[in-house]
């Protein structure tokens, strides 16, 4: 048993040696983007302000889905637990959200 559980985690050092840091410079990379662009997007003033809202929440859960993924490790195995945790958390937000607006609507 003792054998097979170095060998596993050998394994698993092995896989994390190979990542490298270069899929954690992309997301870098790409947050950096991202933030740039909703930056401009409301510092020009120009733009629809509906266009610029959808925009800026489109861009904030790609960059939340790859904070998540790649600095987070959650695209990992063994991270059930976190992942159903967060989305547990999502959704008792969003419920809050929708049944505030709803109280304070209607």
């Amino acid at each position: 048993m003792t054998d097979n559980h170095s060998a596993s985690h050998e394994a698993g050092t092995q896989r994390h040696r190979l990542e490298g840091p270069q899929k954690h410079i992309i997301v870098f990379v790409l947050s950096m983007v991202l933030t740039i662009i909703a930056f401009a997007a409301v510092a020009s003033g120009d733009l629809n302000k509906m266009f610029v809202i959808f925009l800026l929440l489109g861009m904030a859960i790609v960059q939340v889905f790859a904070q998540l993924a790649f600095w987070m490790h959650m695209k990992d195995r063994g991270h059930l637990f976190p992942i159903i945790g967060i989305v547990g958390g999502a959704f008792v937000v969003v419920m809050l959200v929708a049944l505030a607006l709803l109280w304070t609507w209607w």
